[in-house]
């Protein structure tokens, strides 16, 4: 099988997934309940919170509103990370990078700069995630499949924004 056709039964296997995940948590839930992680990793992180200190997460209004609780989509988050694992494994791609060579090349060799970027990105990313009500997964997968107008928007911005950056970060100068 190509590499094209590959990804596309992929893509035909996220859309069915997207459809059943939609008619799943309507029927068992009674609400629709689409594709996204960004509620799934606060809640993860609310795991972590909790450990420390327990206090401030019976406290945190936020997390009594949204509970922390491991449901479909906490285990979605968690099939993708082992998934990609997998993967990875038994096509021989597997290798640990602390600096990747696109980031080596324009930015040197520091696995502490690297961190530093990729944490604060992190950061930067989840802020922009809960003021849009949602990821790219969110809005793109699930907004684009009940062909919503903010679906096609919030799209449109993440690659226009996601281009502009990659160009600004990774163009060198005078190329």
């Amino acid at each position: 099988m190509g590499k094209n056709k590959k990804i596309y039964t992929l893509g035909a296997y996220l859309g069915v997934l997207a459809i059943f995940s939609a008619l799943a948590t309507t029927l068992v839930l009674g609400r629709t309940n689409f594709l996204g992680t960004t509620t799934t990793l606060v809640r993860m992180a609310g795991f972590i919170e909790q450990f420390f200190s327990p206090e401030s997460i019976v406290n945190s209004t936020y997390y009594s509103n949204i509970g922390i609780r491991v449901d479909w989509q906490f285990m979605l988050v968690i099939g993708i990370a082992i998934g990609a694992f997998i993967s990875s494994v038994t096509t021989k791609t597997f290798k640990i990078e602390f600096v990747p060579p696109v980031w080596k090349e324009r930015f040197g060799n520091s696995g502490i700069k690297r961190a530093i970027f990729a944490f604060a990105g992190g950061i930067l990313t989840i802020f922009g995630a809960r003021l849009a009500g949602g990821c790219p997964s969110g809005h793109g997968l699930s907004g684009l499949m009940q062909l919503s107008v903010s679906g096609f928007v919030a799209m449109f911005f993440f690659f226009v924004v996601g281009i502009l950056v990659a160009r600004i970060i990774y163009v060198k100068k005078g190329a």
